[in-house]
């Protein structure tokens, strides 16, 4: 029995009731060692994980109270251009890819609720062709004087899961013979011990993202209390990994500005500012397409509520709201880790 004490999730995923498996995935190493772990889920074989994850009238919160697993062999797209809703970080060549479909927390803000039809886990087996891939991309990028930039951990959170599936394990490992390729792992878990053991690597950015306590609370289902993940900042750090902190995205929730200058207090209270590689600051922004299907569903939540503007395909606060929560970010964060390792969404 898998669980996760450690980042606040529960039971509704500690214990697959199902498991569905293509039939192209059975003998794949990782499909063994899931079986072997969920030992009394019901495996239920099929030919393509989308007749169970893409079929139609699909109640995704409903599904978050008892999502199943579904084990998949990736047929293409294994990297993808970083989106223009990411930060690029001044590198060339960005891309991020999908090891997973879906997280185990259930943010009220994710686009995941708008981007996909289900809430139930897809999980690629193939690992080795996403090296492959890989491989090829670092081989052909386009700036030889900047490494290849791969966020691995966009579309779920690995590191919450990777007691069930050791994903950052292997490309913390695979990093290590690849010195043009840098990966970014970003979490909301305390769940650094699952890799503690691991020497660390600067071709690995371990990135946390931090809310204020009552938002996380309120909004950040599953996810780790803000004290746990400065816990593992701090043991990260103390390894000797490079760390990213990730204040993204700022709500324009009452009180937004006490709730995170009080953040910014409590995170250089807890972690020295000089021993962290660099802050990233983003206001709520989302997909039209997204935010709609978002909108339909989430009736319960004042975050999608609010006052909005669409910029092009991009659904944000508007200028003026979004240019003070930056700046106010960015001020408060400046006065602590400097300007020049600080980078902001606008």
């Amino acid at each position: 029995m898998c669980t996760l004490s450690d980042s606040g999730a529960s039971s509704r995923w500690s214990n697959f009731s199902h498991l569905y498996i293509e039939r192209g995935a059975k003998e794949y190493p990782l499909t063994r060692r899931i079986r072997e772990r969920f030992a009394k889920a019901r495996v239920v074989e099929i030919d393509d994980y989308k007749a169970v994850f893409a079929r139609p009238r699909q109640r995704f919160q409903a599904q978050k109270e008892s999502m199943k697993l579904i084990l998949a062999v990736k047929k293409d797209r294994f990297l993808y251009d970083g989106s223009g809703n990411s930060q690029n970080f001044s590198f060339k060549d960005f891309h991020y890819n999908t090891l997973m479909f879906n997280c185990v927390y259930n943010c009220d803000y994710c686009y995941l609720q708008g981007m996909y039809p289900s809430a139930n886990i897809v999980v690629f087996v193939n690992l080795e062709d996403y090296f492959t891939a890989t491989r090829e991309g670092i081989r052909d990028k386009s700036n030889p004087a900047q490494p290849f930039y791969l966020c691995i951990s966009y579309d779920t959170d690995l590191l919450a899961f990777e007691s069930v599936v050791p994903y950052c394990r292997a490309w913390i490992e695979f990093t290590r013979e690849e010195p043009d390729l840098l990966v970014e792992i970003r979490t909301k878990s305390a769940a650094y011990h699952a890799i503690r053991d691991l020497p660390p690597t600067d071709r690995v950015i371990l990135a946390w993202t931090l809310s204020p306590e009552p938002v996380a609370a309120r909004y950040e289902h599953g996810t780790a209390p803000l004290h746990r993940r400065l816990e593992a900042v701090r043991s990260a750090i103390d390894d000797g990994w490079p760390v990213r902190l990730c204040f993204d995205p700022v709500l324009a929730v009452p009180s937004w500005a006490s709730l995170y200058g009080d953040l910014v207090e409590e995170v250089v209270r807890r972690i020295d500012p000089a021993t962290v590689r660099d802050v990233t600051v983003g206001t709520f922004r989302l997909s039209k397409h997204h935010f709609q299907r978002m909108k339909r569903q989430r009736q319960d939540t004042p975050l999608l509520y609010g006052d909005f503007a669409q910029e092009d395909a991009t659904v944000t606060y508007p200028t003026e709201r979004r240019e003070e929560m930056t700046a106010y970010m960015r001020k408060r964060l400046g006065d602590h880790f400097g300007e020049e390792r600080i980078f902001a969404w606008t």
